[in-house]
């Protein structure tokens, strides 16, 4: 079997991907899933991340290595097993980053990639509720919209953070992110607007696409020629069947997935790929290195005198009126992401930008998966958006059927704990705000005895966990350690791409799935262009 392009992973990246190539009916274009169809009930309504994340129907499940920065914990790392990817799991919220985040990586070499190169493809894709404007777009595949269900609580909590020097502002998205806000999220009509919904469903009547679910790929068929190794297809799992792409072989499978196929295929850093029998067919020291995400502390304060979730959920026929009411109405808590409302700020006033950013939500669990907590309470979230701490993902033995190592190393500079903190002391300075006061807040996690700088810290460990956005393991640059230059293109290997939140330098200011979609954007241009001459 022959296409000209075999895109591996049929993620927000891929989903894109498959959608921008195939619009040339003379390319032949194969998308791979491992996971299998997005027909799950869950998957449309937006409040049934709760059943899809830690699936295996619909989740790799992975867990990363204990980590010290955790006190020893090893947590859950979803990752999208299911057309769609993540974004038929995740938490929906359509959120760029800042501009200061795109400069960056433009101020490393990487031509193209400012925020004012990168501004335009967002609006390319999005239909933006409100409208066109300068930095809003309409008519594209992603939907943006507001939420549907309100809380006094969180009403009463902007206020808070504006008495403490966060202002309202009316959205993020313009490129300085500073200021307290409600999400927008990837719905459509209170329904889940994935990359599958968006990008790929409206093409697949397209005969020169072809999409295979349950496809598991074993390794990258790499060829050595007179100009070096060359990418000449793949094989799956199981079957062994071999693929040929005589254009380009584009890895989409994430920042957990794309690092693991590629050392699988004997591409990466020489000894970790010797140490398990695997020929070096490429030595890339940096495949797999640099990850990172954003480590969220989760704060509990109980409350009083208002309704939260925690008592919706909890009454006797609360969860019967919500789901009446989505059934009938497409409103409520059913349309809820995992955070309604967000806040950035600086953790000194040395920064350039924000670099923390609250998720509020109007509920209190002990952690994911667990039953929301018979009182009522608020869960404030306070991240650190520019981690300095770095890990990697590497393979364990040469079987595609392992999970690799997943290690992040959270909180492991001094940098990391110094926001931390800084997080934590703002949260409470926002908590004891006069527009909170009727509610009565008390702190139960980490509880108001957490004082010092070290019992703060050691809070930090017990309360903090992933808020799955995992980037950078193949990361875009010129110097030695960089697995992909700013066409995207894996160094020292023609014919192979890496298109997916993998490749950023550094993570975005906030929620990783609009810059995955702006990445799969440039990078489909890219290939197009080459194809082109």
């Amino acid at each position: 079997m022959t296409h000209d392009y075999v895109i591996v992973g049929a993620g927000t990246a891929g989903c894109v991907l498959a959608n921008r190539l195939s619009a040339d009916p003379g390319a032949s274009v194969l998308l791979l899933e491992a996971g299998g169809r997005d027909d799950y009930f869950w998957i449309d309504i937006p409040v049934g991340y709760l059943y899809t994340i830690g699936n295996p129907r619909t989740d790799w499940c992975y867990r990363i290595e204990p980590d010290p920065g955790l006190n020893g914990r090893t947590i859950l790392y979803a990752r999208g097993r299911v057309l769609g990817g993540c974004s038929s799991i995740n938490a929906m919220i359509y959120m760029r980053g800042q501009r200061s985040d795109y400069d960056h990586w433009a101020s490393l070499g990487n031509r193209g990639w400012g925020w004012d190169d990168v501004l335009p493809v967002f609006k390319r894709s999005e239909d933006y509720q409100h409208g066109a404007d300068e930095c809003h777009g309409v008519g594209g595949e992603m939907r943006v919209e507001e939420r549907r269900v309100s809380w006094e609580i969180l009403d009463a909590w902007r206020d808070a953070a504006e008495e403490c020097g966060i202002p309202k502002i009316a959205e993020f998205n313009r490129g300085d992110n500073f200021g307290n806000a409600y999400f927008q999220m990837n719905q459509r009509g209170g329904r889940r607007w994935s990359g599958t919904k968006a990008f790929l469903r409206p093409v697949l009547h397209r005969g020169n696409l072809t999409v295979r679910t349950g496809a598991q790929v074993r390794r990258i068929a790499v060829e050595a020629g007179d100009a070096g190794p060359r990418a000449t297809g793949v094989e799956l799992v199981g079957t062994g069947e071999r693929i040929e792409a005589r254009r380009e072989v584009i890895l989409a499978a994430g920042a957990v997935g794309s690092p693991q196929i590629l050392q699988l295929s004997g591409v990466g850093p020489g000894p970790l790929l010797q140490a398990h029998g695997i020929e070096v067919v490429h030595d890339l020291a940096g495949v797999g290195g640099n990850l990172h995400d954003h480590l969220q502390i989760r704060t509990i304060y109980k409350v009083k005198n208002t309704v939260t979730l925690n008592q919706r959920v909890n009454s006797l026929f609360g969860k019967a009126a919500m789901g009446i009411e989505y059934l009938l109405f497409k409103t409520g808590p059913l349309t809820m992401p995992p955070s309604q409302l967000g806040a950035f700020a600086r953790s000194d006033p040395s920064r350039a930008s924000a670099n923390m950013e609250w998720h509020v939500q109007p509920l209190s669990l002990d952690k994911f998966g667990d039953p929301l907590h018979r009182f009522n309470a608020i869960t404030p979230s306070v991240a650190n958006l520019q981690p300095t701490s770095r890990g990697h993902v590497r393979i364990k033995d040469a079987d595609p059927l392992r999970a690799p190592a997943i290690t992040l190393n959270y909180l492991s500079t001094d940098e990391d704990r110094r926001v931390a903190l800084a997080g934590l002391r703002f949260t409470r300075r926002i908590m004891a705000a006069q527009a909170l006061a009727r509610f009565e807040p008390q702190e139960w996690k980490p509880g108001p005895d957490v004082e010092s700088d070290e019992a703060l810290a050691g809070a930090a460990r017990d309360l903090g966990t992933t808020i799955f956005h995992p980037v950078g393991t193949c990361r875009m640059g010129s110097d030695p350690l960089a697995v992909v230059d700013d066409r995207l293109a894996v160094r020292g290997v023609a014919g192979l791409r890496v298109i997916d939140a993998s490749v950023m330098p550094r993570i975005t200011s906030g929620n990783t799935n609009a810059p995955t979609v702006m990445i799969a954007e440039k990078g489909a241009e890219f290939v197009l262009e080459d194809a082109a001459g």
